[in-house]
């Protein structure tokens, strides 16, 4: 499947092309996949609602780590999900083009590169997950599949957004020991993964969850083991 639309900057492409074996079971989800299967919190009817996108980038990692998935924690100063580890994302900007084109392909890009310095050039975007909602921000987000098919040096851009950029391997992500249930002070319950020092919830959580089911990488796990959102390691 190769999609392609031009806007300023040159046409951005969706493509399975190449794409190693692994990951046949995601780009075949988001292919299927539902929007309420993926969550209960959908774009308002009316289309309010701010655009915005995330990168969802897998990496075929090293022979020990194996194939992983990359993160980033933003900065505790932020006004918005401050300290919470996410996919790199955000807000589509008007340069970036349609936002029912291809804007959020390139907002997921441009924002992936502003805030952990990865090499755009590098990543093959291959997939295109529905319109999910957050309620306490307003966003509408689109999650774009990516994978990093050549790896370039990651890290810390501006300290006053992001505070830490990391992978996790999808072993860890998968393994039962590193699931469970957060609940928010709202009554909000949700999945959560204790990866890298890390608790991993919210939206990012959530997305996350629904891959690996629908990948049918999941594992059983207990979801009565619930974790304050104040979890360290």
């Amino acid at each position: 499947m190769t999609r392609t639309s031009g806007t300023q900057g040159g046409p951005v492409t969706l493509s399975r092309e190449g794409l190693p074996s692994w990951l046949d079971p995601v780009a075949h989800a988001a292919e299927t996949v539902r929007p309420t299967q993926l969550s209960r919190f959908l774009p308002p009817e009316n289309g309010t609602g701010r655009q915005s996108a995330v990168l969802i980038l897998f990496g075929d990692g090293d022979g020990e780590r194996g194939p992983e998935l990359l993160l980033m924690e933003r900065a505790s100063s932020l006004r918005s999900h401050a300290g919470q580890p996410s996919f790199p994302g955000g807000a589509l900007d008007p340069e970036d083009g349609d936002p029912q084109g291809d804007g959020p392909l390139r907002a997921a890009l441009r924002e992936a590169e502003e805030e952990t310095g990865l090499d755009p050039s590098g990543v093959q975007l291959f997939g295109v997950l529905p319109k999910l909602y957050i309620p306490v921000s307003g966003f509408v987000v689109t999650p774009v599949l990516g994978w990093w098919r050549v790896p370039s040096p990651v890290g810390v851009v501006d300290p006053n957004e992001t505070a830490r950029v990391f992978t996790v391997p999808v072993a860890d992500l998968t393994h039962p020991d590193n699931r469970a249930t957060t609940v928010h002070p709202s009554g909000y319950q949700g999945p959560a993964f204790l990866v890298e020092s890390a608790l991993v919830w919210g939206f990012t959580a959530g997305v996350i969850d629904r891959l690996l089911h629908f990948a049918g990488w999941e594992r059983p796990w207990d979801r009565d083991r619930r974790v304050p959102l104040d979890w360290r390691s």
